[in-house]
């Protein structure tokens, strides 16, 4: 049985606590300077028509649009995933953690399911400590829990309680959506394979308003749109 428990949070990086990541991680004075100048000392202002604010200055975030934003992001994230590590293994906690920038993926396994609410809302716990410490802002409401049974029967598992640590009571869900995969208890695919084959049959029905009276699509072009806008949803669910 498998407990999937996501962690979302806004990934405000401190401009401070990342230069001395960057120097506790061992880089080149000048990598570190080239990012004082960069962070230290940022103003900006917003514009809405003719109005405009007066500037403010930023100590946090580096933009999403950035190039720099994956990399600084892991470089953050790197010390906060090996701290909390050494802590599950010193409470000898059998949990895994996955991190994509900034969502949080807890797996856990085990035959009962008080072991693994517990395995969870301990991890919760201390990732949630981490977390605070290093100035960002877990989004309790994004957070969810999903489970996998071996079971034949009927499968329902007991709500998970977070409210002890700031968060709400999460109901689990009946499916799971991860990394564009559609996922349930069972892990049968019929959700997944329904919704992308849906999603494909529409296009195509939204393809054939290309054409008009005088002029309908030649087959290279139809052959070309099916290429490029109905295969890659239908084989790899890719997101248009």
């Amino acid at each position: 049985m498998l407990v999937f428990n996501i962690v979302q949070f806004f990934l405000l990086l401190n401009h401070q606590l990342l230069l001395w990541i960057l120097n506790k991680r061992g880089f080149d004075p000048k990598v570190s300077l080239f990012f004082q100048n960069y962070l230290i000392g940022r103003r900006t202002k917003y514009l809405w028509n003719s109005f405009s604010f007066s500037f403010f200055d930023i100590d946090v975030g580096v933009g999403q649009g950035s190039t720099l934003f994956p990399i600084l992001s892991a470089l953050y994230l790197a010390p906060i995933l090996y701290i909390f590590e050494k802590r599950i293994k010193i409470l000898k906690i059998l949990i895994s953690i996955l991190s994509v920038v900034d969502d949080g993926l807890f797996i856990s396994q085990n035959k009962s399911l008080v072991v693994l609410n517990t395995n969870i809302f301990c991890s919760y716990n201390v990732i949630s400590s981490l977390l605070r410490k290093f100035r960002l802002i877990i989004e309790h409401r994004k957070t969810e829990v999903f489970y996998f049974s071996r079971l034949q029967w009927m499968f329902t598992p007991s709500l998970l309680d977070f409210t002890p640590l700031g968060g709400h009571i999460l109901y689990p869900k009946t499916t799971l959506w991860c990394f564009g995969f559609i996922f349930n208890w069972k892990l049968l695919f019929c959700q997944y394979i329904n919704f992308y084959t849906t999603k494909a049959i529409s296009i195509i029905k939204y393809m054939k308003m290309l054409g008009n009276l005088s002029r309908s699509l030649i087959s290279i072009q139809k052959q070309c749109l099916y290429r490029c806008c109905i295969l890659p949803i239908a084989l790899y669910s890719f997101q248009l």
